[in-house]
């Protein structure tokens, strides 16, 4: 309950009113003191009328009026001269003297506190200007401590109607959140969770109905993300299906173009010149065809798995890269070097590693090849504060525009004739699920040199 945000409402808001009404009982408890001390020195001055109209009061009369005063003196000034009306003896010596007549708001607020917070008894002189004009000023000497009672009494009336206040403004102010705010926001809560359990379903989509604005905004927001989430479901549903279908129809195409390499493997052998002459390029299209059906089949069942970090000698990964591609240079005048630092370690999958730099240097060799021209290609590596960088460079002829356009697109970054353009495409993949990124740094005709970032952190660059 309390945890919620409309109880959470409801703290505040008493806190808040309570907080508001201690700001209002500082000037309230002062206004009291100056009208509590103005009335002693009204019913002061009545007392005193007494002694006006019979100059000689009895003792017992003069003490009674002064006790209903509840003051020891008064004191009139009438016509320049001061007299003393009514007397008692007075207990103790005065302590403070306070005037009335020209006190300022803070000093009344200052003195008001003080006697709010001084337990001890005190006898303190007053001195205020009668009412109606009948004198020059009138004083009264009074014990402090009635005073200080009185606006204990009025400060703890303060308190209780305002904590009353509090608790039924936080009250309403509850029920108004729970209306205008919790409602509709369990309300969007709930679409979510509909949502989230059958995000096919077209009626788990948000209506907007909120009548708050930021809540509106809210609801439209999530029904535009709701709406382009279903969407991007059904679309990834039909590639899914699309993709099963392409699996099924590059099965049986691969089966049927194996069976026609076998023939063609037979019409090599044939003696006729223009059938010599036409195999090869026969044998070259359909041996292109299989790998590029194996290609699909192997990318449509690919579902790599994540990858398993440990601290890796790059400079070993990439001697085995180098040690397998010298195999297949043969005659050609292709030259890899691996300039990776001795001791640089870095936290990756090896195998995977091995795979992305394989493809990468694979492609470096084959482009060569492809261009009839001597070149190298390098593997260089460095470290930075916050990754390691790997770099795959070779002396090649770059890559065409059309081919930088769709790098690593499966199926549509392919430079090699005949190739499937999967190659990198997988590569980014592996180079992905470690939290970093495949990048094309630069290519032309001095060559082209591709850029691996491994976070050494959590991934962010």
């Amino acid at each position: 309950m309390l945890n919620s945000l409309s109880g959470r409402f409801l703290i505040l808001t008493t806190v808040f009113v309570m907080l508001a009404e201690v700001l209002i009982f500082v000037p309230s408890i002062a206004r009291f003191r100056e009208d509590f001390l103005l009335n002693r020195l009204e019913r002061a001055q009545i007392a005193s009328l007494a002694l006006l109209a019979d100059d000689m009061l009895a003792d017992d009369l003069e003490a009674e009026l002064l006790s209903n005063a509840g003051v020891y003196n008064v004191v009139l000034r009438r016509d320049e001269v001061r007299q003393l009306m009514l007397s008692s003896p007075i207990p103790d010596q005065v302590t403070h003297t306070y005037d009335l007549r020209m006190a300022s708001a803070w000093m009344l607020i200052r003195h008001a506190l003080k006697r709010f917070f001084t337990p001890e008894n005190e006898i303190i002189r007053v001195i205020g200007e009668p009412v109606r004009d009948a004198g020059l000023l009138i004083e009264v000497t009074m014990d402090s401590n009635p005073l200080r009672m009185a606006m204990i009494d009025y400060g703890l009336r303060i308190l209780l109607l305002s904590l009353v206040i509090s608790i039924i403004t936080a009250f309403f102010l509850f029920l108004a959140v729970r209306a205008f705010l919790v409602r509709p926001i369990k309300g969007v809560v709930g679409y979510m969770q509909r949502y989230a359990r059958a995000p096919e379903d077209a009626r788990g989509i948000i209506q907007p109905q909120a009548g708050v604005t930021e809540l509106r905004e809210a609801e439209e927001a999530l029904q535009m993300l709701q709406t382009q989430l279903t969407q991007a479901l059904k679309q990834r549903e039909r590639l899914a299906q699309l993709g099963g279908a392409v699996a099924k129809v590059s099965h049986d195409l691969r089966n049927i173009l194996t069976s026609a390499q076998l023939f063609t493997d037979r019409i090599e052998a044939s003696e006729d010149p223009l059938v010599s002459r036409m195999a090869p390029k026969l044998v070259n299209s359909i041996t292109r065809a299989v790998s590029l059906c194996e290609s699909t089949l192997a990318f449509g069942r690919a579902e790599e798995p994540a990858p398993t970090l440990t601290l890796v000698r790059l400079r070993d990964v990439a001697a085995d890269v180098v040690a397998s591609e010298q195999l297949a240079i043969a005659d050609a005048c292709v030259e890899i070097v691996n300039d990776v630092p001795e001791d640089m370690v870095v936290r990756a999958d090896p195998e995977q590693i091995f795979r992305v730099i394989m493809n990468l240097v694979r492609n470096a060799r084959q482009a060569l090849v492809a261009a009839n021209k001597p070149g190298s290609i390098s593997v260089d590596a460095c470290e930075h504060e916050t990754d390691w960088r790997i770099e795959i460079r070779d002396t090649g002829p770059g890559l065409p525009p059309k081919a930088q356009e769709n790098l690593f697109t499966p199926f549509q970054g392919g430079v090699r004739k005949g190739g499937s353009g999967l190659g990198l495409a997988i590569s980014s993949e592996l180079v992905k699920g470690h939290g970093g990124q495949l990048l094309l740094k630069s290519t032309g005709p001095e060559g082209t040199t591709f850029e691996i970032r491994l976070p050494r952190g959590d991934g962010t660059f």
